[in-house]
This record gives structure tokens, C-alpha cells and sequence, in this order.
């Protein structure tokens, strides 16, 4: 590769952000038919997996972990609250606090998920371990200094 072709900053095949995009899409594809037999998309699934840690979380702090704005979470909420997956409450203290509680229900799906990381995991080492333990420990400590970098 010549020098000029390096430093080319328009080059796709120099930028670090394409990998992860695209890496993200695909990964999100393939949670997909996993994801279809319990009835959930991949931004339901990432906010269940928020609750079933924690059972209850304001809204703001649920966006937090999640990466997410209210503009974006509130449509999620919504559809797995007419689910019956979760409440959505005021504090009576502050009225601008919404809180969010997992139900009986949602607990419950807990168990039919569970089997969700497993299948995944067995699809992307279907051709042999794609990272070691190690390898998977290192690669998210990395993408998260990219998450909390750009915050």
C-alpha cells in the first residue's frame, strides 16, 4: 500500500468506524430469528436484559445504560409495556421522573431469553472459536473507551 493510499482519511478501508457499523448491523441480523421466537426486537431485548438486573430504573437512567434518548426508548417501552413486560410510573415526588418496573410477566420471560447468548454464541463459533474468553474481556473494555469517549 502506498503512503498516499494510507493516510487517505476517505479511504473506506481506513476507517475503524465501518468495521463496527457493519459489524454491529450483521450482529443485530442475526440476534434476529433468536430474537423473533420470544417475541422481541433487539432494542426490547437489550432494555429487558436492563430489568431483569435490575427491576426497577428511572427512565433516565435506563437510557443511560442503554446508549439510547428518551426519543428512541419511550416508542420501546411502550410497545413492551402493551406486551405486559413492564409499568411505566411517575414519582409521586417529582412528576418529571418516570420509573420503569418489570412485571410478573416480564420475569417470566426471563427463562425463554435465556437461551438466547447461547445460540448466538454457538453461531458466530460455528466455524471454530472466533475470540478466546480473554479476547471477548479485552474487545468490549475497547468498545466501551469508544462509548464513553464519544459521550
Amino acid at each position: 500500500m502506498t503512503e498516499s493510499i494510507k493516510c487517505n482519511p476517505l479511504l473506506l478501508s481506513n476507517q475503524l468506524c465501518f468495521p463496527l457499523y457493519a459489524s454491529a448491523r450483521k450482529i443485530v441480523a442475526a440476534y434476529h430469528p433468536f430474537l423473533k421466537e420470544i417475541g422481541l426486537t433487539y432494542a426490547q431485548y437489550v432494555t429487558m436484559m436492563v430489568l431483569w438486573e435490575e427491576k426497577s430504573i428511572t427512565m433516565h437512567d435506563l437510557g443511560k445504560r442503554l446508549y439510547l434518548d428518551s426519543g428512541t426508548l419511550t416508542p420501546v417501552l411502550k410497545k413492551l409495556e402493551g406486551m405486559g413486560y413492564l409499568t411505566r410510573s411517575r414519582k409521586p415526588e417529582d412528576e418529571r421522573v418516570v420509573v420503569v418496573e418489570i412485571t410478573k410477566e416480564g420475569i417470566e420471560l426471563r427463562e425463554k431469553a435465556e437461551k438466547v447468548p447461547y445460540a448466538m454464541g454457538c453461531l458466530i463459533n460455528r466455524k471454530g472459536e472466533l475470540f478466546t474468553p480473554e479476547e471477548v474481556t479485552d474487545l468490549k473494555k475497547q468498545l466501551y473507551r469508544i462509548l464513553h469517549a464519544l459521550e
